[in-house]
């Protein structure tokens, strides 16, 4: 099984920028698509960055160039880089991991079997 942990969360202001860290252990990460997810009070989980095994990235269109994500494989990690941050991006940030097909090909093409435990990202005006 894989353990996923976050970090990198906290508060900016609008404009600002924050880098979320999850790092990964318990099987190979370079087999695994990850993937960020993020969920608002009184809202739904949503899709917001994937990369998979061959660094193919996906991106919500919230993103709108905002957001990178990327992965070290060295170090098991991967990273969602969010410039231009703005209040609506205030959520609890996921990170997750997947490796068995069947997924939507929008998130990464896989089902996402493990979760972190979230990261609190606020955004103020």
């Amino acid at each position: 099984q894989v353990h996923l942990v976050e970090s990198g969360g906290g508060m900016v202001q609008a404009g600002g920028s924050l880098r979320l860290s999850c790092t990964a252990s318990g099987r190979t990460f370079s087999s695994y698509t990850m993937g960020w997810f993020r969920q608002a009070p009184g809202k739904d989980r949503e899709f917001v960055a994937a990369i998979n095994w061959n660094d193919f990235t996906y991106y919500a269109d919230f993103v709108q160039g905002r957001f990178t994500i990327s992965r070290d494989d060295a170090e098991n990690t991967a990273y969602l880089q969010m410039n231009g941050l703005k209040p609506e991006d205030t959520a609890v940030y996921y990170c997750a991991a997947g490796d068995k097909g069947g997924g939507s090909y929008r998130y990464g093409g896989v089902e996402y079997d493990y979760w972190g435990q979230g990261t609190q990202v606020t955004v103020s005006s």
